[in-house]
């Protein structure tokens, strides 16, 4: 296949405001969520923390004091009205445009982004939408040494497993297997695209979804 190995980079917690989302997880996981930044590019913001090495767990919404981009917000964040959930996952790679290459057809172009002094690549629908609904995972290619992970604040999170539920979760599994390190990574078919998180924290295993 045209890339190479791929590595869970981050998992998305999606919320109509950063209060509703960070409330989430506290009700969750019992944790604080730390302080993160901005994308104006995006119009959005978020929070971050750390599950360890170089993966970590976003929580992130519309920008209310932002001005409105002059194209969709990713995520799907311009149609969001619902509860807090993990809205997709995303693999990091070293070359997101032979990713991008065998990826899933609604996957998008990868744009450049910029936040403070880091840069990257990720992988955005010119519409903002997920492929799958978010049940396909998205691409980022960081161009930051070490991994921005490293400097996140560590709370004792740590991701035990990742299932994604979808009903054609059959056609994700083939793309990916045999590229995937680290975390355990679970495919289940099921009536409705649902990510699922087992997370061990200071208070034991728990689970987000």
């Amino acid at each position: 296949m045209a890339y190479g190995r791929l590595r869970l980079d981050h998992i998305a917690v999606v919320a109509r405001n950063l209060d509703e989302g960070c409330s989430y997880i506290k009700d969750m996981l019992g944790v604080d969520m730390p302080k993160g930044g901005a994308h104006p590019r995006m119009g959005t913001h978020n929070r971050l923390v750390s599950l360890g090495g170089d993966t970590y767990l976003e929580v992130i919404a519309i920008d209310p004091d932002a001005p409105r981009p002059d194209r969709a917000r990713w995520f799907n964040l311009d149609q969001f009205d619902e509860a807090p959930r993990i809205g997709t996952w995303i693999l990091g790679t070293d070359n997101i445009d032979d990713a991008l290459t065998c990826a899933h057809p609604q996957s998008g172009p990868a744009i450049d982004m910029a936040r403070g002094d880091l840069t990257w690549r990720i992988s955005v629908p010119e519409d903002g939408s997920m492929p799958m609904g978010g049940a396909f995972p998205s691409f980022i290619e960081w161009r930051a040494d070490p991994h921005p992970a490293r400097k996140m604040i560590d709370v004792g999170l740590r991701l035990k497993e990742l299932r994604i539920e979808h009903p054609q979760a059959q056609e994700i599994e083939p793309v990916l297997a045999g590229r995937l390190d680290g975390v355990s990574i679970v495919f289940e078919i099921a009536d409705h695209m649902r990510i699922v998180a087992q997370i061990e924290t200071p208070f034991g295993t728990k689970t987000l979804f």
